[in-house]
């Protein structure tokens, strides 16, 4: 399963420009970090909201990707944001999470982390639905 999202994971041109990792994968939930750069800030100096979006929809996808079928992709349907504090740190993490899995959609939740030294702190809390997609040709 890891070598299939890592394949999947390795094709997002916008994970590698943000410099994103895949750190953890496991059934059902997937842990994806990034930078806080000073390519990624927006005007008070905290991590720009589109940065912590990315991270937690690309975690929730996984999420639900590490339990569909081999050979499938994922897309997302639709996915709400609530930003909790300002992405100040070193790092944001995004922990995603499958909440349910049906025959046809997958409902996902992501957290997302701002990590300063050992600390870590809520920064946004997505949900949204995932489908299943055949892969790109």
């Amino acid at each position: 399963m890891r070598k299939r999202l890592e394949a999947s994971f390795n094709r997002q041109s916008m994970m590698q420009t943000i410099k994103a990792t895949l750190d953890g994968v496991a059934p059902g939930r997937v842990e994806i970090s990034a930078p806080i750069g000073p390519d990624v800030l927006q005007q008070h100096g905290a991590a720009h909201a589109g940065l912590a979006f990315m991270l937690g929809d690309s975690a929730a996808g996984y999420a639900a990707l590490s339990l569909m079928t081999d050979g499938s992709e994922v897309m997302t349907v639709e996915m709400k944001i609530n930003l909790m504090a300002p992405a100040v740190g070193d790092a944001l993490l995004a922990v995603g999470q499958v909440a349910r899995a049906g025959r046809r959609l997958t409902v996902v939740t992501a957290e997302v982390f701002a990590l300063r030294g050992d600390t870590r702190k809520t920064v946004a809390l997505l949900q949204g639905t995932m489908i299943p997609v055949d892969p790109a040709p």
